[in-house]
């Protein structure tokens, strides 16, 4: 049967901004392609675009959507391919927001995660740090790079004051905020303080420098932004075998859905490296698709979900944090009437 769609423009707005090193997020781009049958919701796929990172951004989403719908794919659109991916697999299901099925849709086991502290002044992240341990985090990720190195290593050294490795596991992001040159002496800074991993230490694209990087680090490397971009499955393998590092983080909406992480996750396997999966801001929809998917996979290591709360305008769903978890409860109803009205808007 050929399903006819709405897409529906949702930008989304974040309840504060969000620092990064590259700079401050106030809102992001987030389209919803959805298909009514009888005024039920049947199918939704969400297309989650980040500027400066999402290869399609500065496109016309909504028609590279039409363009793919028809077969047309000449353009090279991660998050256009995910929410279609996401789509079709919705309208398969009786129940158009259990994408993947397991143990986790049905409410009776949650998927570890980390707790996400953003960039900002140096009081409020150690305000953010207390909190997600309060909260029972035994796996936080800072963001770094967007206040001053000196400041991150003072942060990071009153958690060890504290809270010792072998009780909270400390991930950094960098976002490529280093240069190639002072990369390895901020690696040995970092070092005593007991760092599971750092994210892209130096910014996509050098290759070499990076292999040097991850041949001698310290710390554990894990690629994020140095996949983006890379679709063809020979190029895959030359960057992993050139660079080799410790572990790639998986963002299904910046890689081409399901199907093209899946490919990321067996080539990294094969190499003896690691992964984790991690949302790239989408809505409480994409985060659902995403957990969903990872709830079916072999792994136990704390991922990166649960951005669901950081916008005003996010859909109302079932979705929870418990004890470092993310819960999903199938006995509650998603609420999607802060985009019905726009059902008809593109």
């Amino acid at each position: 049967m050929r399903y006819k769609y709405s897409i529906i423009d949702h930008p989304l707005i974040f309840r504060q901004p969000s620092g990064t090193s590259r700079g401050i997020l106030r809102e992001k781009g987030s389209m919803f392609i959805v298909t009514y049958v009888d005024a039920m919701l049947r199918g939704i796929g969400e297309v989650s675009t980040i500027a400066g990172l999402s290869p399609e951004v500065d496109l016309d989403i909504a028609e590279l959507v039409r363009r793919h719908m028809r077969g047309d794919r000449s353009v090279y659109a991660p998050a256009v391919q995910f929410g279609i991916e996401m789509w079709q697999r919705s309208l398969t299901h009786d129940e158009p927001m259990i994408f993947h099925r397991s143990s986790w849709s049905q409410g009776t086991r949650g998927i570890p995660i980390n707790g996400l502290i953003w960039m900002g002044q140096k009081r409020d992240m150690l305000r953010q740090i207390k909190d997600k341990l309060d909260r029972g985090f035994t796996c936080i990720k800072l963001k770094i790079g967007a206040i001053s190195f000196e400041e991150e290593i003072d942060l990071i050294k009153n958690i060890r004051d504290e809270y010792p490795p072998s009780e909270i596991e400390i991930r950094v992001d960098a976002n490529g905020a280093f240069t190639s040159q002072e990369a390895m002496d901020k690696l040995l800074r970092l070092y005593p303080l007991g760092i599971h991993s750092i994210e892209q230490p130096i910014r996509a694209g050098q290759w070499e420098d990076m292999a040097q990087l991850c041949d001698s680090t310290p710390i554990d490397i894990a690629l994020d932004e140095e996949l983006i971009g890379i679709d063809q499955r020979s190029e895959k393998e030359r960057l992993l075998e050139v660079i080799n590092p410790q572990f790639i983080i998986v963002k299904p909406s910046l890689l081409g859905g399901w199907e093209a992480s899946e490919d990321w996750i067996n080539l990294a396997g094969q190499r003896n490296i690691g992964w984790w999966v991690t949302s790239a801001l989408e809505s409480n929809v994409g985060l659902q698709a995403i957990a969903s998917w990872v709830a079916t996979l072999d792994t136990t290591m704390p991922q990166g979900l649960g951005t669901g709360g950081l916008f005003v305008n996010n859909i109302e769903a079932p979705l929870y944090i418990q004890n470092a978890e993310l819960w999903y409860n199938p006995n509650k109803s998603w609420d999607f009437s802060i985009i019905a009205d726009k059902s008809n808007a593109l």
